[in-house]
């Protein structure tokens, strides 16, 4: 079944728009203005203002009265706690990645697929000066960099997301073959690890592995980023062994 039957038939139009709206704020920009919301969903600006003054209603947004800007409410401050406290893959993983992070001094990231994206759900930034920054909530597309790359190649029918994506230049090392990124999934398939250097940011390198369900099934990413300057001072087998173990300890934990 692809995207555009399945959105037909099983899911709800007015819902996915509401959706587009809390998602359109991020770390980068956190207060939108109606119009600003507009351009960024595609929404008019008279069903946005339904949207929003329901979600403000709900406590869900937060409009700023003197400057008519609207930012995430605390009633999903509320809701992320509640994920956060009863979400068993974070409460697992949370403590085998700071340690990590702690012992390496390195970026360690969890992410998982959202939609057609890849979103960072845990973050340990580097303990060094010079690092690659990440946040929590950050998205990016599912065909760029090892962590993105490790969710779709364990995703169902990724053929059919290949088959449609469009392979966009994020950088100059960016996948941009259909053919490539397939076999390249197929590997990371079978050796249960992807790494990748500067394909989403210049200069940051990554490894990173699967966490798989009882039935083999992708659940999330863990992944390490290094400074490519830095990257040189590990061995890469033993950054692969290390992520890869981190995985399974945390599968052991899960099942």
């Amino acid at each position: 079944m692809n995207q555009e039957t399945f959105e037909k038939n099983y899911t709800m139009s007015s819902l996915h728009k509401a959706i587009k709206v809390l998602k359109a704020f991020t770390k980068e920009e956190p207060n939108l203005s109606l119009t600003e919301l507009s351009k960024k969903t595609g929404i008019s600006i008279s069903s946005l203002q339904r949207f929003v003054s329901t979600f403000v209603y709900e406590g869900f947004l937060h409009k700023d009265e003197r400057t008519k800007r609207y930012q995430l409410g605390h009633s999903l401050l509320y809701l992320g706690n509640l994920v956060k406290q009863e979400s068993s893959l974070i409460i697992v993983a949370e403590p085998i990645l700071k340690k990590l992070n702690e012992d390496m001094g390195e970026s360690v990231s969890m992410n998982i697929i959202d939609g057609l994206e890849r979103r960072c759900i845990l973050n340990y930034d580097s303990t060094y000066p010079l690092s690659t920054k990440m946040y929590v909530g950050d998205t990016s597309p599912l065909y760029a960099g090892a962590s993105s790359k490790t969710l779709l190649a364990f995703m169902p029918n990724v053929e059919e997301y290949v088959e449609h994506i469009s392979l966009e230049p994020i950088t100059d090392r960016t996948i941009l073959s259909k053919d490539l990124l397939l076999e390249e999934l197929q590997q990371i398939r079978s050796q249960r690890f992807a790494k990748s250097s500067s394909e989403r940011v210049r200069g940051a390198c990554s490894v990173s592995a699967p966490i798989l369900n009882a039935s083999h099934q992708i659940i999330a990413s863990v992944t390490l980023v290094i400074p490519e300057v830095r990257y040189s001072d590990y061995d890469e087998y033993q950054l692969i062994e290390t992520i890869q173990h981190v995985a399974v300890e945390i599968e052991k934990q899960l099942y």
